[in-house]
């Protein structure tokens, strides 16, 4: 079998309002989500034996975890016991998870290594399971992994587990940046002030750039305050990506990652190259965002 590729590109939260809290501790989101068309990569071949490897720029930040602990190994394991019982053959096989997106980095990294993971053995392994299994086997990985295995604009509520399509998304220019400074998600819900916050209104039911760009322009992060109060530097790389001209400037996630939005990906290159130049040391990519041709 030739090796297979799969991407795992950067989930970017385009919104994000924490609208209540449950009793068991999880955090009531109502959020608005985009996929870069850049991410991490991952390569399969079947081998003699298992096999889990890393590459990449950021695969040194990965390096000292246990591997047994890493969502792709789980995503495997589990997707292998699923067929095994149901009589299907899962043989060894060697995976390459090629590390390209900062960790830890409000981009929904180890989620979306958990759906590419899942795409890529369905189709190593030849077997391609019913929606409703392969959901159920999402988000026993994580919250964040369904919405990511879809792979297209989305509104995720609940605790990100309710999913409702956004076909009429159109395509922007995404420039993506990173401090590489590292950021705890639980200390940033200790700091958050309010946690019944209003819900995202109606997106646009079409409309072009300009409808969407109005309409995100209205929205926020909730999680944004209190992270520029635990990283400046958050502050500081959101002023530089407005400072390029993008369309709309937010962080995504929990952070530190702030993403900004162009008419064209050749905006969004011009503007990467602009802040690579001032902050070599930290990271930036572009790419596109939204449903092309809309």
């Amino acid at each position: 079998m030739q090796s297979i590729h799969e991407l795992a590109p950067a989930k970017i939260n385009l919104a994000l309002h924490v609208t209540g809290l449950r009793q068991d501790g999880y955090h009531l989101l109502d959020s608005l989500v985009g996929f870069s068309r850049h991410g991490d990569m991952l390569h399969f071949r079947l081998a003699d034996e298992d096999s889990f490897t890393l590459s990449g720029p950021f695969a040194a930040q990965l390096d000292g975890e246990d591997c047994s602990g890493n969502l792709v190994i789980k995503a495997r394991d589990r997707l292998r016991a699923l067929l095994l019982a149901g009589g299907h053959a899962a043989p060894a096989i060697a995976i390459e998870l090629q590390k390209n997106l900062p960790v830890a980095a409000g981009i929904g990294g180890g989620s979306a290594d958990a759906a590419a993971a899942l795409r890529g053995l369905q189709r190593a392994w030849q077997v391609e399971l019913p929606p409703e299994r392969l959901a159920s086997l999402a988000v026993g990985l994580g919250a964040d992994v369904p919405m990511c295995l879809a792979g297209q604009p989305l509104r995720a509520q609940g605790i990100g587990e309710q999913l409702t399509p956004l076909p009429h998304m159109p395509l922007f220019g995404l420039l993506l940046g990173n401090p590489l400074q590292p950021v705890s998600t639980p200390a940033i819900f200790k700091a958050l002030q309010s946690r019944d916050n209003a819900p995202l209104p109606p997106p646009p039911a079409h409309g072009g750039q300009h409808s969407w760009t109005a309409y995100l322009q209205t929205l926020r992060n909730d999680l944004e305050p209190p992270a520029r109060t635990l990283c400046p530097a958050i502050a500081e790389l959101a002023a530089l990506i407005a400072g390029t001209g993008a369309l709309v400037t937010r962080m995504s996630g929990s952070g530190a990652s702030c993403f900004g939005l162009f008419a064209t990906q050749e905006q969004a290159e011009a503007a990467r190259v602009t802040l690579h130049a001032m902050k070599p040391d930290w990271y930036f990519s572009s790419s596109s965002i939204g449903h092309a041709g809309v």
